[in-house]
């Protein structure tokens, strides 16, 4: 993943920072006409110090979560990039590793994770949610695709039985697929096991399958707390909720997580000696969020981002992110953001993320949906709220 490079977003007294001689009338226009889920251009609007809403932040009830990020590159032709104990229960795990072998020569690999059984019983795996991409040098469309597809995922009926001391690969296509150097493997899995059991993420010759390899290997990369990093976690949902109703009569505002400072990186522990660890950007962790929202002066409620992270350095040039939104009935929408190209690079872009109206039945409304910091993005990204005008 890109290197987090944390910006401090500041409070402002200004609701439109240095911007506070936008044309507002124009940005509602622009944003009224606009289709959601598109890039649209907002000259002189976009700023980093707009107001900051105030939130509640509470840990949900979640699995044990697993990261392999560290290193992201492995440049070791055989080796296990990560390994950790899990206890009987939900696991999720994020696999985000690349081919990065150079020496003695770039060489096609493969990557995959697999899961020993350390129980005295069989072992039944039930996936719950699955997702995995083809490898591609393209991160950032996998990184996207891969959120959809995990949103979207409700896995039925896969259950796999391990026997005490069996090792098995937990996604069977990483198993077929060949990686090219400098190719992205990218697996996003929740799934419930009922004995103790050992997860591994290793690179290996491309004509093994990972469990053949996975008996030979005894190679482990010592972690460098680089990257996002690696490791196990107690967190892996948060619930999101604004303290105070936002209004639009007072102008832009915008909630900020993921930022490593309001809201910090994850801490866990990193193999047997439960040395620390950290996930730099709390990237495959879920945000329930709701945001109370009211119309008290007629107009509506545009929720955007952007990338405000461009100008940092060469691996921040360009964002996109998937979200999972839900309407008024709970029904849900998994959206890839911008729908109408891979991603937004800098301002003057933003993306539509969806245009919510005042709804004259109800005093106070709410905003819902599901965030996870997008894989190969820079951090943070905000999710600004713009009053707009309606048409007459």
């Amino acid at each position: 993943m890109v290197k987090i490079l944390v910006s401090l977003v500041l409070s402002s007294s200004f609701f439109y920072g240095v911007n506070a001689q936008v044309n507002t009338e124009g940005i509602s226009e622009i944003l009224r006409k606009a289709k959601e889920g598109q890039v649209v251009l907002l000259d002189g609007f976009l700023d980093p110090n707009f107001r900051k809403v105030d939130y509640k932040q509470t840990i949900k009830p979640g699995p044990q979560f697993i990261i392999s990020d560290d290193p992201e590159y492995i440049r070791v032709p055989e080796a296990i990039a990560m390994q950790e104990e899990v206890k009987p229960g939900a696991v999720r795990l994020y696999l985000y590793n690349v081919n990065g072998v150079k020496v003695p020569q770039q060489m096609p690999r493969k990557i995959n994770a697999v899961i020993k059984n350390l129980g005295t019983e069989d072992m039944h795996l039930r996936m719950l949610k699955y997702s995995s991409q083809k490898p591609s040098g393209n991160y950032f469309q996998i990184g996207k695709q891969g959120l959809e597809d995990y949103f979207s995922s409700e896995v039925k009926g896969d259950v796999r039985i391990v026997k005490p001391g069996e090792v098995i690969s937990i996604d069977k296509k990483f198993d077929e697929h060949i990686v090219k150097y400098d190719e992205l493997v990218h697996g996003f899995y929740e799934f419930v096991i009922d004995q103790t059991a050992q997860i591994s993420v290793l690179q290996f010759d491309p004509n093994k399958t990972a469990a053949q390899a996975f008996a030979k290997i005894d190679t482990i990369i010592p972690f460098s707390h680089a990257n996002a990093g690696r490791g196990i976690f107690p967190v892996a949902n948060y619930k999101v909720v604004t303290t105070d109703t936002i209004k639009t009569s007072q102008g832009v505002s915008q909630l900020i997580v993921a930022d490593g400072k309001d809201d910090p990186w994850i801490t866990g522990t990193i193999g047997p000696d439960k040395q620390d660890a950290k996930n730099a950007g709390n990237y495959g962790v879920m945000y329930d969020t709701n945001i109370k929202w009211k119309s008290d002066d007629g107009q509506a409620l545009a929720l955007i981002t952007w990338n405000s992270r461009s100008a940092d350095n060469q691996w921040c040039g360009g964002m996109g992110l998937t979200m999972e939104i839900f309407e008024n009935d709970n029904h849900k929408s998994v959206v890839q953001l911008p729908n109408d190209r891979l991603i937004t690079k800098a301002a003057p872009e933003a993306i539509l993320i969806k245009v919510f109206k005042p709804d004259p039945i109800k005093d106070i409304q709410e905003i819902k949906f599901t965030y996870s910091p997008p894989g190969a993005s820079c951090l943070p990204t905000p999710l600004v709220l713009v009053p707009i005008k309606l048409e007459d």
